[in-house]
């Protein structure tokens, strides 16, 4: 099976997932968490450019699982994260590990935030290795192990 074709199935399957959980995936640290991983996928190369900004802000007002909260609450963290990493990318970055690791306490929810950096990461069919090493690092901050979700 080529790159792609995997990416784009995991990517499927971490999604599926996620909607099977929905309902237990409906506390304020599981949606900080959430909006903090989506900035740091979107930032991880460094720069992010305003068409991508814009595709990663249609997935999150998409995502069955992120229908729990109001749209304009998610679209207001996910902006403030992506403006603190866009200032200073590894001084933001520490504050954004901060709110992803809020997720920490609650396995399911820790799980089901690094998925939804995998669906992130592989929306445009390329998880490239920046992206790849930025949820492998949340792996870490949550004390899960990254080899258990192919990173």
């Amino acid at each position: 099976m080529a790159l792609w074709d995997r990416i784009k199935e995991s990517a499927s399957t971490m999604q599926t997932q996620l909607v099977a959980k929905k309902n237990d995936l409906k506390s304020g640290a599981f949606r900080d968490a959430s909006m903090a991983m989506c900035a740091l996928v979107a930032a991880a190369d460094g720069t992010v450019d305003p068409s991508e900004r814009q595709r990663v802000a249609q997935l999150i007002a998409t995502n069955e699982v992120l229908q729990n909260f109001p749209a304009d609450d998610l679209r207001r963290r996910f902006e403030e994260n992506l403006d603190r990493l866009t200032t200073d990318f590894d001084f933001g970055k520490v504050s954004v590990m901060q709110e992803i690791a809020k997720a920490k306490k609650k396995p399911a929810e820790a799980r089901a935030v690094i998925q939804i950096g995998i669906v992130i990461g592989g929306a445009d069919g390329d998880f490239d290795k920046d992206e790849q090493a930025v949820v492998r690092e949340a792996c870490y901050a949550l004390d899960l192990p990254p080899h258990e979700f192919d990173l």
